[in-house]
Parts: structure tokens; C-alpha cells; sequence
């Protein structure tokens, strides 16, 4: 795009220097560098804009190449036609009667106990603990805000500390 190197850059920062003067400056360079931001944001834009139509030409063109070598295959080896599948036909003719197998036993879970045992039953808790309400947790209070004392404490001047006055004795005492 625009090729500077070291020597012209400072050139042009002088003619810039002394054409807008070193108050603007900053606000020129800022104007600049938007405006250069957005001419490469719309080149990005076009450039990749571009990049997907080349692509999806290319994409086009390999599926047509695709679907012609498709063909091409198809019609050099065309699929053999299958037989159909012969039905199963099952003799109806004699009812016979269903075969009983014995059931196996089953060994090896528990030695010593047969399979049709029972398992034994669990105990029961005391009626008297099973009564009894569940404590729960007590629930903490919610912490006292502390805004006011932080305030107040900042208000009052530090050098004096309070003291709380004594009580004044009874005016029936005095007499």
C-alpha cells in the first residue's frame, strides 16, 4: 500500500508539525488512524467477500467433475440386479408339545445359604430415638451493618475521645 521508510516518515512528521502545529497534533493523528482502520476494515471485507465466491466456484466445478466421474462409473460396472429374498414358509402341520428344561441352580452367591432362603430381615430402630424432632443448625444472625460507625467515627474530630458525664445528684438530696 504506502511504503515509508525512516528518513520520509520524519520528513513528513515535520511538514505535519509545523502545518498543524503541535496543539492539533494529536487529534490529526487520531483522525488518521480511524480513518486508516476503516479503509482496512472495508479492503478485509472485499478480500474475503472475494475469497468466498472464488471458493464457491471451485466447489461448483468439483462437483460437476465429481458427477461426471459418478457417471462415468456407473456406467462402466451397472449394479448387478439382486435376487429376491424367498420367503420362509414354517409347517403348521403337527402341534407338538412344548419342551420343559429344568431350571438350573444357582450356586456360588452366598455360601451356606440356599437361593429360596429369605434374606433376613433389617431391625428396626427404638420407637423412642425414632421419635425424637432432628435438631436443626441454628441460624446465624445477620451481621450488624457497620456504615454508620465507620461514618460517624470519621465525622467526630479523633483528638478528643468521648467520656460519658456522671449523673448530677438528686435536687431532694441536696436539701
Amino acid at each position: 500500500m504506502l511504503d515509508f521508510n525512516a528518513p520520509e516518515f520524519v520528513v513528513v512528521a515535520i511538514v505535519a508539525l509545523i502545518v498543524i502545529g503541535p496543539k492539533d497534533l494529536p487529534k490529526a493523528m487520531r483522525f488518521v488512524g480511524k480513518w486508516f482502520g476503516k479503509a482496512r476494515a472495508v479492503a478485509r471485507q472485499f478480500r474475503s467477500g472475494f475469497d468466498s465466491m472464488v471458493r464457491e466456484a471451485e466447489l461448483a466445478e468439483l462437483e460437476k467433475q465429481w458427477a461426471a466421474e459418478n457417471a462415468r462409473i456407473m456406467s462402466e460396472h451397472p449394479p448387478a440386479a439382486l435376487p429376491a429374498p424367498e420367503a420362509e414358509v414354517h409347517a403348521v402341520g403337527e402341534d407338538t408339545a412344548p419342551v420343559m428344561v429344568e431350571q438350573p441352580a444357582i450356586l456360588g452367591e452366598t455360601p451356606g445359604v440356599s437361593a429360596q432362603a429369605p434374606k433376613p430381615k433389617r431391625a428396626r430402630k427404638p420407637a423412642a430415638v425414632a421419635a425424637e424432632p432432628v435438631a436443626e443448625p441454628a441460624a446465624r444472625p445477620a451481621p450488624k451493618p457497620r456504615a454508620r460507625k465507620a461514618a460517624a467515627a470519621s465525622a467526630e474530630p479523633a483528638a478528643k475521645p468521648r467520656t460519658r458525664k456522671k449523673a448530677a445528684p438528686p435536687a431532694e438530696a441536696a436539701e
